[in-house]
């Protein structure tokens, strides 16, 4: 697997149009990195952001970017310092003025004096990330990276392909050079002699 969206563009002349990979992939610093050099990621997001508590999420509220806030479902806002923290995220605060006397605040922040929400640096690129999972060209990705995943599947349970033997990246396309020949021979065989159709056994009287 590929760990930047550059790797590619070092060794070739070109880039991609689209990345394709799984939800582990879908962190706010990759999504970010893969937008910035004009890149569709057809990547799902990992998002954290969803409660199961109850208790509102993130998505219950509406985020201005010409104005770089938030806006609650009472119509309160939240904003923000400018201040990043762990380097990649930004506190988006409610006044405690407003959530105290607010309706909607044990459904809101029942434990805290007023709401806040967290936003990835790069939430920018997560958006239009999910925004391009309704695509027909992420469902379409989608399909491919499964066929792909399923061939490495293959090579790892039932070929025993779990680890590299060969040094270099001559030696590892010496091995999956192999290990797709013996894929494609199966698939040759089966399409040549196919399975014998199970036979019924006469009934008795």
């Amino acid at each position: 697997m590929w760990s930047r969206p550059c790797s590619t563009a070092s060794r070739h002349a070109s880039t991609s149009e689209r990345i394709s990979a799984d939800i582990a992939y879908g962190t706010g610093d990759l999504l970010g990195e893969i937008v910035a050099r004009n890149i569709a990621p057809h990547i799902p997001v990992w998002d954290k952001g969803k409660r199961d508590n109850g208790t509102l999420s993130r998505e219950d509220f509406r985020f201005e970017p010409e104005r770089d806030l938030y806006v609650c479902p009472r119509g309160n806002v939240l904003k923000t310092t400018g201040k990043v923290h762990d380097g990649r995220t930004l506190l988006y605060r409610a006044s405690k003025h407003d959530c105290d006397p607010c309706p909607l605040k044990l459904r809101c922040c029942p434990k805290e004096p007023a709401r806040k929400i967290p936003r990835d640096v790069n939430e920018a690129a997560r958006d239009l990330a999910r925004g391009l999972m309704q695509t027909e060209g992420y469902r379409v990705s989608a399909r491919q990276r499964k066929m792909i995943e399923t061939g490495f599947g293959d090579m790892k349970r039932n070929l025993g392909l779990t680890r590299l033997r060969l040094r270099r990246l001559t030696g590892a396309n010496d091995e999956f050079l192999l290990a797709a020949t013996v894929q494609n021979l199966r698939r040759l065989a089966k399409a040549i002699w196919p399975s014998p159709e199970p036979t019924t056994s006469p009934t008795t009287a």
